[in-house]
């Protein structure tokens, strides 16, 4: 293999009798214990010279740490060394920490790979010594030699239980993210892990405009307004220019199931029969696990109306009627060319509605049978 990378050297955070950040019911020392294995027998498998600082629960001093990396391959700068670890403190999202003597140009790549698995990014930046500011602020970088280290922070540990929920369930893919970039920083042809999971669909990403809505954006990618604000978090129609949303690219739906799920309780959150489920995924059995990707019934999205007509009454304001209607006044002034927010009586408004009808796409034919009626097909089906 013609490259110029001499290893790779994995350090898992913490470890032993120092637990790291504490959050959620989980510990920072088995999260990246729990990456650093994924991280190490991915790279075995690619053919990808790789060590670990630790493979098991114990603790490690700075300097029983720096030996290891520096006696995996050398003091060598074509040695990538990658600390992992969680943040906390009260923040959300990725960050990427890269040595005063290194270009940001592994640290920029890891960061934008990490974004695409759907992670939220911050920032990637340098910390010096406060009292030397030759010098950074982390052992893993100040006192590696010449080797390239970086130190990943995937998330907040003491983020909101979602977000944590997310770093549990995708522990994989923000691993990958790490070692593509490595591969690609190096020159080196990186393959995918080939999965058994049916895969999720993928999502394109946009860049929120000045000027944007939900209502201009669902218009402008063929969803809707309460998909993107389901598929991004939202709980409001505010935005912010430079916020990136995640955008549905297909129509089918997975889901990944969670501590306390039953096969009951996905189908009545996703409108669908247990029946339906084992169905589509060939269970045999009620028994799920944790992680588990299961398809669900694939439904055609119809928009009724695409807008309605609404004449203005007395004490009428732009904001009263987006809020009856479920809208915000930026879909509103754009859809009727209004330059500002004043309103005259009896004028007729076109109002943008996302309400939608979700119609499964799985059909079953039923001939009617002395006894049926509606209600009891509907029951049945």
């Amino acid at each position: 293999m013609n490259n110029n990378l001499v290893g790779v050297v994995i350090d898992s955070g913490h470890g032993g009798t120092d637990s790291g950040a504490v959050g959620n019911n989980m510990y920072e020392k088995d999260y990246t214990l729990k990456i650093s294995k994924y991280m190490y027998d991915r790279f075995k498998e690619l053919g990808i010279p790789v060590t670990m600082t630790r493979d098991i629960d114990i603790t490690l001093s700075p300097t029983e740490r720096v030996d290891k990396i520096l006696n995996a391959y050398g003091d060598n700068p074509n040695v990538i060394v990658v600390s992992n670890h969680l943040n906390a403190g009260g923040g959300t999202g990725a960050e990427v920490i890269y040595a005063l003597r290194n270009s940001d140009k592994l640290a920029n790549s890891v960061l934008k790979n990490i974004g695409l698995t759907g992670q939220t990014t911050r920032k990637i930046y340098q910390r010096t010594l406060p009292t030397n500011s030759s010098k950074d602020y982390y052992f893993i970088h100040r006192d590696t030699g010449t080797t390239e280290p970086i130190i990943v922070e995937y998330g907040f540990i003491d983020d909101k239980p979602s977000n944590v929920e997310f770093l549990n369930n995708n522990y994989k893919e923000l691993a990958e993210a790490v070692i593509k970039s490595i591969l690609e920083y190096k020159n080196i042809p990186y393959t995918p892990p080939v999965s058994t999971k049916p895969s999720a669909p993928t999502q394109d990403t946009y860049t929120v405009q000045k000027g944007d809505t939900l209502y201009s954006i669902s218009k402008k990618f063929n969803t809707t307004v309460d998909m993107l604000k389901q598929l991004n978090n939202l709980s409001s129609n505010n935005l912010s220019v430079g916020k990136m949303l995640k955008i549905p690219s297909s129509t089918s739906n997975y889901y990944t199931v969670k501590k306390g799920d039953t096969l009951y309780s996905i189908a009545t959150k996703n409108n669908t029969t247990v029946d339906l489920i084992k169905e589509l995924n060939n269970l045999n059995s009620n028994t799920l696990s944790i992680g588990q990707i299961l398809k669900l019934p694939s439904t055609e999205i119809i928009e009724i109306p695409e807008t309605i007509t609404y004449k203005v009454k007395k004490g009428d304001t732009l904001y009263s009627i987006a809020k009856t209607y479920d809208t915000t006044v930026d879909a509103i002034k754009e859809l009727n060319n209004l330059t500002s927010n004043t309103l005259s009586i009896n004028t007729t408004l076109q109002i943008p509605t996302s309400k939608t009808i979700e119609t499964p796409t799985t059909t079953k034919t039923h001939i009617v049978e002395p006894g049926d009626t509606l209600y009891s097909l509907a029951r049945q089906y």
